[in-house]
């Protein structure tokens, strides 16, 4: 499972011209679903994700976490993170989980958060999404929880 983290001083997501989900001072973090990846991944992203330290204390350094910062979380479905780039100039995706798989796990991921962090906004599943966002540095980082390899 893969998780884009940028952090934000604010955030938005629409979908048919209306917003569905936003959020101030936090993290927007878009969420990609591989083949392979079940709730064992999820439930290890998801401990990362709230304890990662991506925001500056009193000196300035990347000390504070989520949940130090008590930051506004908004996660947003996206398919194409787990594209296959590595070879040509189209992506592929048979590295990226089917659709009902990826919906399943991606659901599953915002009850969790919300179970672990309270109030979580999200994108919509399948939508066409439009995401703005100011992102805070910048400062954004790229985490990943493979599933085991195939044996």
């Amino acid at each position: 499972m893969i998780a884009l983290l940028q952090r934000v001083t604010h955030a938005e997501v629409q979908v048919d011209g209306r917003s569905i989900g936003r959020i101030a001072l936090g993290l927007l973090v878009l969420v990609g679903v591989e083949r392979g990846d079940t709730s064992i991944q999820a439930d290890r992203l998801l401990e990362r994700l709230l304890t990662y330290r991506v925001f500056p204390d009193e000196q300035g350094r990347m000390n504070l976490s989520l949940t130090d910062v008590n930051g506004g979380l908004l996660l947003v479905p996206q398919f194409t993170l787990a594209a296959d780039t590595s070879k040509g100039t189209r992506p592929g995706f048979s590295t990226a989980a089917a659709p009902e798989v990826g919906r399943e796990l991606f659901e599953y991921f915002v009850g969790r958060t919300r179970e672990k962090y309270g109030a979580v906004a999200t994108g919509e599943f399948g939508a066409d999404m439009k995401v703005t966002l100011t992102n805070d540095g910048p400062v954004t980082f790229w985490l990943q929880v493979s599933p085991p390899a195939e044996s």
